[in-house]
């Protein structure tokens, strides 16, 4: 088995998941197949949907003799006609609906292993929300001894081992440190189907945010039961690669619709609000006309394509950059998934969310509600502001929110205030105090926000904008009028050039970065048709280049030389294997299984340091991971390198 990160956005990640029977594209949805009734046969299923992966009950196959004969002499995947992965539940659900099960944890695993299940899953024991903190204890305790025993019979076969501790969070944390301790190859989070049947979106967000934080970020995570495409965005938004849904057939047997707002009664509409294949072969009526069975098939192939094409919005959501905004836009649909976004807002989880956030995406911060100031990637920009940047002087005259750039819509005026004195500028902006220097930066300038903005981010913004300028002077500018409180002084011409590389620079690699790249004689080159910055050269070599699409900085070979030499270890650094280094050397990028250590501050996407283990510099670079995943990943690349030594 091997996972790797293609791409990402929040803590959502495509990955490609290799297994024995084939490559699987994550996130991605697993559709359940009861052998004894299949509606939509697995092979149907990969030619409409491109399904690529199925999930089966290995329980129900053992229990059935006829099944359980077939299986184990030509094998799971002939058993239900399918040459893609498949993964194999072992009963615990149904130990969940019906109470306790006939079957012994080991023997089930033996027997998914020797019927040639892709990944098998160990017999966990589910934890409902009503338990007290000590019967879900004694569960977790069961659970990862079950799953310990396990191992040593899985063979070459993948082993799921399940995340369980009802709703409390430090026992779902302890339960996926433990598991995670193990040779486990996937970690569904189990337990949760009441939690969603019940709607308690909350409950369901700790969970999965609790279980991340204590799981090897280099595995699948599953979310056990989530099937219905409302809460796949969130989900994924959160960690999750893998979904399986029995409710496509399960509502179909109901006359019931998924959509990606929640679900229909056939009987209750009157048109069919969809373009899938299904909906645009039958009216609502031709499909209520059908023969039960012709109906039930129907609905569930609606079912699925309207499942498989939310899977496929993530994708590209993920793509460019827009997953939250996707998560906030679908969490309107529904007022107990819009309340979960709520427990986002807390620090602890905007802390360890924000890790995972690449340092820019290839779209611009879009607004959707009181949300989206408390995204990730919005609590770094806030707390690079506040630690990142001083203010230079002890007053800061404050501009409302205008045009962008900002400093091309108010040039007149500020060139009108640079004339008398030395000040701060300073925007007050829906995103919160945007220094002038640092107005080109994503995603200062990379943002969209309607005129006038809800209270929970005036109050966000406003906090932060007395904690930034608490040290300095305010004067609000209202017009020309305001020139006469701001006393003349003489000073030397203000390069605004140099102000703005250093804020960057330091927002960007940390206080003092700026001193250490720009010491010496400075060279600017802009380009001709913007006059935006371009490229920086320091005593005739060249530092950093500026990127047009988020006014942050690509670090050049000579720049990466003077970090180095200025900054401490571990700043910046990955340090990596003596194998690697030289092909390194030769350009070539390096992989996660070579690392030795990095450092805890770097983001995906950020501008790193590549050193051997001596803190050698070797070259400057691109990380694809974090610190974390570059320390448990074992395959796929971690740093694209950008220039040697």
């Amino acid at each position: 088995m091997t996972f790797e990160i293609r791409d990402r956005d929040a803590a959502g990640r495509i990955g490609k998941f290799t297994t024995k029977h084939g490559v699987v594209t994550t996130p991605t949805l697993l559709p359940v197949i009861n052998p004894n009734k299949m509606v939509i046969t697995p092979k149907e299923m990969k030619k409409q949907f491109g399904t690529e992966m199925v999930i089966t009950n290995s329980y129900i196959i053992r229990n059935d003799q006829k099944l359980r004969e077939k299986a184990l002499q030509d094998g799971l995947h002939k058993l239900i006609d399918f040459d893609g992965p498949i993964m194999t539940d072992s009963g615990t659900f149904q130990s969940y609906i019906y109470g306790k099960i006939e079957v012994d944890p080991i023997e089930i695993v033996e027997f998914q292993r020797d019927i040639g299940s892709d990944i098998g899953t160990i017999l966990d024991v589910f934890g409902t929300p009503d338990q007290t903190k000590t019967t879900a204890q004694n569960g977790v305790n069961e659970t990862i001894k079950r799953a310990k025993k396990s191992i040593p019979v899985k063979q070459d076969m993948m082993l799921a081992c399940t995340v369980q501790g009802s709703i409390y969070p430090d026992l779902r944390e302890t339960c996926a440190q433990e598991l995670s301790s193990l040779d486990a190859d996937f970690f569904p989070i189990g337990g949760v189907v009441p939690l969603m049947e019940n709607q308690r979106y909350t409950d369901l967000v700790r969970c999965i945010l609790a279980a991340k934080k204590g799981l090897n970020p280099s595995k699948p995570v599953h979310l056990f039961g989530a099937g219905h495409p409302l809460v796949f965005p969130l989900a994924v938004a959160l960690g999750c690669d893998f979904f399986d849904s029995s409710a496509y057939v399960k509502y179909a047997y109901d006359q019931r619709l998924i959509f990606s707002w929640g679900t229909e009664k056939l009987e209750r509409l009157t048109e069919l609000p969809c373009s899938c294949p299904v909906c645009t072969s039958f009216t609502a009526s031709e499909l209520r006309a059908l023969k039960p069975e012709e109906c039930i098939r129907e609905i569930a192939r609606h079912n699925l394509y309207v499942s498989f094409s939310e899977i496929k919005k993530i994708r590209n959501a993920i793509i460019d950059g827009t997953l939250w905004e996707l998560v906030e836009q679908q969490a309107t649909a529904n007022p107990y998934l819009l309340d979960s976004l709520k427990e986002l807002r807390n620090k602890e989880h905007k802390q360890w969310l924000e890790q995972f956030e690449p340092i820019s995406t290839q779209r611009a911060v879009f607004y959707t509600g009181d949300h989206t100031i408390h995204r990730p990637i919005i609590y770094r920009l806030h707390e690079r502001i506040l630690h990142r940047h001083e203010p230079q002087y002890d007053t800061s005259v404050v501009f409302p929110e205008g045009n962008k750039p900002y400093s091309r819509y108010y040039a007149n005026e500020i060139q009108k205030i640079f004339e008398k004195r030395p000040v701060n500028i300073v925007i007050d902006s829906a995103l919160g105090p945007v220094p002038l220097e640092l107005d080109e930066m994503y995603p200062f300038a990379q943002s969209i926000f309607p005129d006038h903005i809800d209270q929970e981010t005036q109050k966000l913004t406003q906090k932060l904008f007395k904690e930034f300028t608490k040290k300095t002077k305010i004067i609000r500018w209202t017009g020309n009028e305001t020139l006469k409180k701001i006393s003349a002084k003489k000073h030397k011409p203000i390069d605004c050039d140099l102000r703005k590389i250093s804020a960057v620079a330091d927002m960007q690699f940390g206080n003092s970065a700026s001193t250490a790249l720009f010491n010496g004689t400075l060279k600017i080159v802009k380009s001709k048709t913007t006059e935006k910055i371009r490229n920086i050269y320091v005593d005739e070599k060249h530092v950093v280049s500026m990127r047009a699409e988020d006014g942050l900085f690509t670090l050049r070979i000579h720049g990466g030389k003077r970090l180095h030499a200025s900054l401490p270890f571990p700043k910046l650094r990955v340090v990596i294997d003596s194998d690697a280094v030289p092909f390194v050397k030769n350009g070539k990028s390096v992989f996660a299984q070579f690392i030795i250590d990095a450092d805890p501050q770097l983001r995906p996407n950020d501008e790193c340091l590549i050193v051997d283990q001596n803190d050698t510099f070797i070259a400057t670079g691109r990380a694809m991971l974090n610190r974390m995943e570059m320390m448990t990943f074992k395959h796929g690349m971690a740093v694209k390198t950008r220039e040697s030594i």
